[in-house]
């Protein structure tokens, strides 16, 4: 007797998945996603960068507060004044600094537009041809960056005042601008040389000329330099005193950083309009540095995507 056997097809066998595992029901009254604590090397970090931060602001903070301070509570030792003395503000604009404001304005920004005008051309040419006595001619300039403005006194006077230059903007822009030539010349040399040159090259394919791939290719790649060299300039300008003392006699030719010495005299020194004139003269830099964070950022990227 023969037992019949089953053919199984194995088409019509459908093996069954196993089943998922029952989710625990989530507690009342916790989030789905529990927040995880910090860690404690990114706690002493951020305590370290706090600290940091406020061993920097804490002189502008005493500088603001002591602007704000009556005359009669100068020699309190209280941290906090006991009436805010507005006036003080107030008097700059009534006492004639706000003309000398402008003129720190126009020597800032004359110096720095006169600087980019001159070490653009001159960095991205040093930068794309190698032509004889290139390397003579960066080292010259890198040392005119060792002369300081203070031992030309003399002759920088002397020469300023036969070209009828002397209680001019003309004279403060040029030598602000001379000064700070080197410096842009150099760090804009190093951005240009490290921007490939076959991005120039894909541009000159497409149809642009040597400016056009310069303004549409290279310079927004190297937009953090021109930034960086900007940024000095307009500071070292601003913050200009020696020449501007020397070259300036007339008190409204005078920028700010000579006329707020007017308020430091011989037995006396009138702290409140001094911190004043001081808390105004660094707006117009944090301003600067406002707009242009973002342009450093977007200069990172910019020409890399056609």
């Amino acid at each position: 007797m023969t037992e019949r056997s089953e053919v199984v097809n194995p088409m019509t066998v459908t093996e069954s998945a196993p089943a998922p595992p029952a989710r625990r029901p989530a507690a009342a009254g916790t989030p789905a996603a529990a927040r995880r604590l910090p860690s404690l090397r990114t706690v002493v970090v951020a305590a370290a960068a706090y600290l940091v931060a406020f061993v920097f602001l804490f002189p502008y903070l005493v500088m603001i507060l002591t602007a704000l301070r009556p005359q009669e509570e100068l020699r309190e030792t209280t941290f906090l004044p006991s009436a805010f003395a507005w006036s003080n503000f107030t008097n700059f604009w009534t006492g004639g600094l706000a003309q000398n404001l402008g003129v720190t304005l126009q020597v800032a920004a004359g110096s720095t537009v006169l600087v980019l005008l001159v070490a653009l051309p001159a960095a991205y040419y040093t930068a794309r041809h190698d032509f004889r006595g290139r390397t003579a001619f960066l080292v010259l300039v890198l040392i005119t960056q060792m002369f300081q403005p203070t031992a030309m006194l003399v002759g920088i006077y002397r020469e300023f005042h036969q070209f009828g230059l002397v209680d001019s903007v003309w004279s403060l822009i040029l030598v602000n601008g001379g000064f700070n030539l080197a410096f842009a010349v150099w760090i804009l040399n190093a951005y240009f040389a490290s921007i490939p040159r076959e991005l120039e090259e894909a541009a000159f394919i497409d149809g642009n000329g040597r400016f056009g791939a310069l303004f549409r290719v290279t310079l927004p790649l190297a937009m953090p330099g021109v930034v960086t060299a900007l940024i000095f300039t307009f500071i070292a300008a601003w913050n200009e005193f020696v020449v501007a003392l020397t070259l300036t006699t007339t008190p409204a030719e005078q920028p700010l950083t000579v006329a707020l010495n007017s308020f430091i005299g011989q037995y006396q020194v009138d702290w409140q309009n001094l911190f004043a004139g001081s808390v105004i003269a660094t707006i117009p830099v944090i301003i600067l540095f406002a707009l242009i964070e973002r342009k450093v950022v977007g200069g990172l990227t910019a020409g890399s995507i056609k």
